[in-house]
């Protein structure tokens, strides 16, 4: 296993070079330029200003050229620094990536625990009124836009009942850890209501194979309480391929939290993404996604890790 992981690293470093190179094109090839952001809303410019703006940021410069600047930087770990706020990207990555790796995991957690619940009851109690509000919640839970339910709660807890706050990560003037969780509420139960749809969906699916399996039919047999049957026996073979998709899943929880971040004012890089993009940054642009690149690489490294650790059938080496 180590020198599989050792491999899969190593793997790693032709293909974010290329990933570097296909975004750098693709950033450098839409419409505008990072003088657009001084045009809008119809201000007039002097072209001689223009001129002189893109000299200083260095992109009237070929896009080849541009871009051996740039990864000559990047590869001594100075990602540029950002045409709107003239700070290193690094930095501002830095400071942003606590609070969207906090609502990642709380959402993570959120979803997992709430997701085997179902899908394990949805399961022993197959075609059951639970079972059929279960399935009935999941297609929502998939078909339900994200913005949209974000909205939703906001009115009714935040607007309506006033029981959480609807934005933000603490009340001004509030610093204890309990104000902070309620902030935290609404935008982690948005962020998590997909993947508790889909992966309960997935267990109820892979737990009613297993209990048909002949070993739990054996273990019944022997006489074994029902709880120890499923909970022992069955779900622990069930989860084997819920995990792998849950793994997988977790690079697609940094991607969702760009709405989610957004919608609820939630100081992380979801929100400073969509705002580089209105700004045209093209440093804070790159190093953003670049981030996403490494997490989604390194995210299906570790479900391949886990589902070998899970399943003692599978090896790499």
């Amino acid at each position: 296993m180590t020198a599989y992981i050792g491999r899969r690293l190593l793997q790693m470093i032709p293909l974010m070079f290329g990933i570097s190179l296909v975004l750098f094109a693709l950033i450098q090839a839409a419409p505008g330029g990072p003088e657009g952001a001084l045009l809008q809303g119809g201000r007039m410019v002097d072209a001689r200003m223009l001129d002189a703006y893109r000299h200083r940021l260095g992109v009237d410069k070929p896009v080849p050229e541009q871009y051996v600047r740039w990864l000559g930087a990047a590869l001594s770990g100075h990602l540029g620094v950002s045409y709107s706020s003239s700070q290193p990207v690094s930095k501002m990555i830095l400071e942003r990536l606590p609070a969207t790796l906090e609502l990642m995991g709380v959402s993570f957690l959120l979803a997992a625990l709430a997701a085997i619940a179902l899908g394990i009851f949805s399961a022993v109690k197959q075609y059951s009124a639970f079972d059929f509000l279960g399935t009935g919640f999941s297609f929502l839970g998939i078909a339900m836009p994200v913005f949209w339910f974000a909205l939703i709660l906001q009115m009714v807890f935040g607007v309506w009942l006033k029981w959480l706050p609807i934005s933000g990560t603490h009340t001004v003037g509030a610093t204890s850890f309990s104000d902070h969780m309620e902030h935290l509420v609404l935008p982690a139960a948005v962020l998590s209501l997909r993947y508790i749809a889909g992966w309960s969906r997935y267990l109820r699916s892979s737990l009613l194979g297993v209990l048909r399996a002949d070993y739990v039919r054996t273990a019944r047999a022997k006489g074994l309480p029902e709880r120890v049957v499923v909970g022992v026996h069955a779900v622990r073979n069930a989860l084997i391929p819920v995990v792998s998709v849950m793994a997988l899943n977790l690079a697609d929880l940094f991607s969702g939290a760009v709405i989610t971040e957004t919608v609820f004012a939630w100081p992380g890089i979801g929100r400073m993404f969509v705002q580089a993009m209105l700004a045209r940054d093209y440093p804070l642009l790159m190093g953003i996604l670049l981030l996403g690149s490494v997490m989604v690489l390194i995210f299906n490294l570790v479900a391949d890790v886990v589902y070998a650790a899970l399943d003692p059938r599978i090896r790499y080496d």
